[in-house]
C-alpha cells in the first residue's frame, strides 16, 4: 500500500505560531494541504509549563486529543481543567484559550479544516 504521507512526527518541523498572544507554544503540520489533505488538518501542540494559546475566536472548529500533560481551557468567563487521555471539542465562533498548568509539557492533537 503507498502512503501520501508516513513519518515520525519528529521529522515534521516544530515551528513557532503565527498568532500574537502566546507563550512557550510550538506546534508541527502533521498533515495539511501540502501533504494531500483537501478537508482536515492535523496538528500537534506542545506548550511548556506556564505557556498559553491566545484567547481567541475563528469561524471553524477544533477537535483536540490531550496526550500528556495537564492544564485548563478557558473562554471569556470560564475554565475547565483537563488531562491526558481526555477529548475537546471547540465549536466554531467560541473564545478559547489552551493553558498549561502542569509541570511537565503539554501535548495535544488538534484537527481544523484545511484553510490553505
Amino acid at each position: 500500500m503507498k502512503f501520501v504521507k508516513h513519518v515520525h512526527h519528529t521529522e515534521v518541523k516544530l515551528e513557532d505560531p503565527a498568532e500574537q498572544g502566546v507563550k512557550d507554544v510550538q506546534l508541527r503540520w502533521l498533515i495539511s494541504k501540502k501533504a494531500g489533505a483537501e478537508n482536515f488538518a492535523m496538528r500537534l501542540f506542545e506548550i511548556k509549563p506556564g505557556g498559553y494559546t491566545p484567547l481567541h475566536q475563528h469561524d471553524w472548529e477544533h477537535e483536540v486529543f490531550i496526550l500528556e500533560g495537564n492544564g485548563v481551557i478557558k473562554n471569556k468567563t470560564n475554565k475547565e481543567a483537563f488531562g491526558e487521555g481526555d477529548v475537546l471539542f471547540v465549536p466554531s465562533m467560541e473564545w478559547h484559550q489552551f493553558v498549561n498548568t502542569g509541570k511537565e509539557t503539554l501535548k495535544f492533537l488538534c484537527l481544523i479544516p484545511c484553510k490553505e
